[in-house]
Order: C-alpha cells, then structure tokens, then sequence
C-alpha cells in the first residue's frame, strides 16, 4: 500500500514546478483520491470503530443529522463522494458481538460504496407521516434490537462530539420514550477519538504533504520570491496561496507572513515592505483528501555584505528546537494534554528558555480532535479539552515559541515561533512525519 499510494502521488515542488505542471497533474485525479480514501474508510469502520464502541461500553451509536447541519464525525463516517447529510440521515452503529460485528445502517442516503445497509421500510410512508419517516424507522430499528446503551453526540467540551443539534435531540427524545431514554449514554470520548484516530494507509499521502509544504516555504522564503526592499508580506501571501491552488492542493487558511525587525516595532503594520535584516515568519497549512497540515517556519533576510545568519539570531532558532525536543520527550500515549504542558514548561523554566507552549491534534482538521497541550494563553492548561489522554495512531502539531535576547540587536527579542508535525505511531513513539526546521531560510 505505501508503495502504490506514494507513486501515485506526483507532487510538484521548486521553481519548475509550473512548466511541470503542464505535462501532468501533481497530485492523483480526483478519482483516485476517492478510491485511496475509500480504503482509508473502510479500515476504520471495520478495525478502529468496533474497538472504541466496546473501549467505552457502547452498545449502539445512533448518529441523525440534516443537510447543512452535519455532526462533526459526517466527514469520518462517509466516503469522499459524499458532501453532504441530504434532508436527513440516520446512521446507526450496534454491535452484534465479536462474531457478527458491529452492524452499520444508513437511514436515509446511501450505503457509501457498500459500507453500510441502506436501511428502509416502505410501509412508514404515507402522507400522515411526512418528515418522521425516518424517526419512525429509527424507532422500529432499536426496537428490534434492544440496545443495553444508546450513545448520542452530546458534550459541553469537545466541538467534536457536540454534533447532536438541539430540533434533531428534540425528536430523538420523543421517538426513544422513557424506556429508551434511561439507556441514553453521552459517550464524548467515541466520536472524538473516532475522528483523532488515523489508520496507516494515510501516512504516505501526508508525507508527501509535508514535503510540498517545505519545499513551498522554501521558495517562498527565497530570492525567487522576495525581492528585499520591493516585495511585500501580503505579496508572499498570495504567492503561497497561488502556488497552492496551481499544485492541486487546498487550505484550511489564509497564509500569513510576518516580520521582525531590529530597532522597530511592526505589531500595527499589515503589510510591511520586507528589508535587508529582516526576521521572516510564516504560517502556512495544505489539505488533500480530508487531511491537513500546519506549519510555521522562520526566515532570515541577509544584509548587505552578512555571509550568514548573525549568531544570536540562529540562538533564537536553536531555543525554539529544544523547546520542541522537550515537548516531544514529554509526549507519552496515556498521558494528558496538561501532563505534558505542565512538565514541559517545568524543563523549560530549568533550562532558562523563555517560552509558550500551544500544540494540538491535527489530522481530518487543522486543529484536531484529541487534547490540547496548552493553548496561547492558557499556559496553566485547559480544563476538558487538556484532560484527554494522548492515544497510539494519532498525529499532533507541535506548536510553540520561544523569545530570545539578541545580543545583535541591542537585547531585543525575537520570537521564533514554529511549527512541525509530528506521528505518535502504533507502538507509542514519537517522530517528525518529515523533518523540522533547524535552519534559517535564507533570502541573500
């Protein structure tokens, strides 16, 4: 698999990838891409959901949702030619034990390439019942069943598990009835992880992800891009975001780019021109396939005669990487979000780095499902959503930055912030999907 889904993938980076543009298409056609993903989704119905229904003690998972209102968990459930819920539909999840499985049916829509039973009953039509076909379809398809708990989509914490909207809850309360309704369980931690867990096939597309996310700020952040004196943050803006499109891929943002500058504040300045001494940043994340990247690199403008970076500037990088190795070496599956905040800011505060920690789960969504580690200005840890438990098959963007005195510029800070990816595989490590930054991109 890791070998086909790659060579599939004819990503085009670097100053020719335009002309190489012209004789193919850099990533797969859309057809393909549906195919991979349908592999992708079929592995997790089959493997990932019938593990976490009976990790967290659910009998049945019972999923409504209208067209233009989907629960957060539509796009992990259905096949990449579905966009949307259309009217309504149900899907309901109910293990049948270790022999049978988990059985899946779709009340309402399709059966998503075969994946699930398109359930219906003719007989729950008429025109008395216009717009609780469905309901009383549901209702029919618990009774046959008789389910020891009822799982539903509802949680004060976590977006992703919040996707049981208040006019579906209302009509769901009414068809279970009192009987049902003892048995209602908010399993908040199924569709999270559903979402947050990733099966291997994925991996070698975000690889090749990653590697076109480089190689785009590496031309950015170059001379073929930045003209010093001339061009423009918003210029190198809307150069990422071109290239972007004309490679195929999409963005979950809009880029940015911004700069640091000796003697001189820019905190109001949208659109500065970038000069010779400048410290580059960027912020930047592709999507393909349902996934997503995020990443933010630094960059150095050469003055005029500098063979290199100035020394305590490259510091600020190096402070920024150890800050990365201690979030790393704190990361274990099991542990919480605050766990591994808390003892890495502890390591920080030891070592005399001056710093913020603020990563998060990545995958299906830019900022993902799973726990925070810290958010910008939360540095004494999030209640909820920094109590989850780090789990095996995921992927976080180790997010962070740490402030530097530069002995260059008269003691003033820079802050270099960045951004990497990072895989917690099957057998609980830790590693770089691609690689880090842990050198300048230079513009001479």
């Amino acid at each position: 698999m890791r070998n086909r889904i790659s060579m599939a993938i004819l990503f085009v980076v670097g100053s020719a990838a335009l002309l190489a543009q012209e004789a193919r298409n850099p990533v797969p056609s859309l057809q393909k891409q549906a195919s991979i993903q349908q592999e992708w989704l079929k592995e997790r119905l089959e493997k990932v959901l019938p593990a976490l229904m009976r990790g967290h003690g659910v009998d049945m998972w019972v999923v409504p949702m209208r067209e233009y209102n989907e629960d957060p968990v539509f796009s992990s459930l259905v096949s990449a030619t579905t966009f949307a819920a259309r009217r309504r539909t149900i899907y309901v999840f109910f293990d049948r034990g270790y022999e049978k499985g988990i059985e899946r049916l779709a009340l309402g829509g399709s059966s998503q390439g075969g994946l699930y039973a398109a359930y219906r009953d003719t007989t729950l039509q008429n025109a008395e019942l216009w717009g609780k076909e469905q309901w009383n379809l549901l209702k029919k398809v618990i009774d046959e069943r008789n389910p020891e708990s009822i799982a539903i989509n509802i949680s004060p914490t976590h977006a992703f598990s919040d996707g049981l909207s208040a006019g579906e809850w209302e009509q769901l309360q009414e068809v279970l009835g009192p009987e049902y309704l003892r048995k209602v369980v908010r399993a908040e931690r199924l569709p999270l992880d559903f979402i947050a867990l990733r099966v291997s096939g994925m991996m070698p597309v975000y690889e090749e992800m990653m590697k076109t996310v480089h190689a785009i700020i590496s031309e950015a952040f170059s001379n073929e891009v930045i003209v010093p004196g001339k061009t423009r943050t918003e210029d190198v803006v809307w150069w990422m975001r071109q290239r972007t499109h004309e490679l195929g891929f999409g963005t979950w943002f809009q880029p940015s780019v911004d700069i640091q500058r000796q003697g001189a504040d820019l905190s109001r300045e949208s659109n500065p021109v970038i000069l010779r001494g400048d410290v580059l940043h960027c912020d930047y994340g592709l999507t393909l396939m349902r996934l997503h990247t995020d990443t933010q690199h630094m960059g150095y403008v050469l003055r005029q005669g500098e063979k290199g970076v100035p020394a305590g500037v490259l510091q600020a990088l190096k402070n920024s990487n150890r800050l990365q190795d201690l979030v790393l070496e704190n990361m274990r599956v099991g542990k919480t979000g605050n766990e591994i905040l808390r003892n890495t800011l502890d390591q920080m505060k030891n070592e005399g780095i001056e710093g913020t920690v603020y990563s998060h789960p990545i995958g299906e969504n830019g900022h993902g499902a799973g726990p925070l580690i810290g958010l910008w200005d939360r540095q004494q840890g999030v209640p909820g959503r920094g109590d989850v438990p780090v789990l095996a098959n995921t992927w976080f963007s180790v997010e962070l930055q740490a402030s530097t005195a530069i002995p260059e510029w008269s003691g003033q800070k820079i802050r270099s912030a960045q951004e990497e990816d990072v895989e917690v595989t099957a057998d609980g490590k830790i590693r770089w999907i691609y690689e880090r930054q842990t050198d300048f991109h230079i513009v001479r």
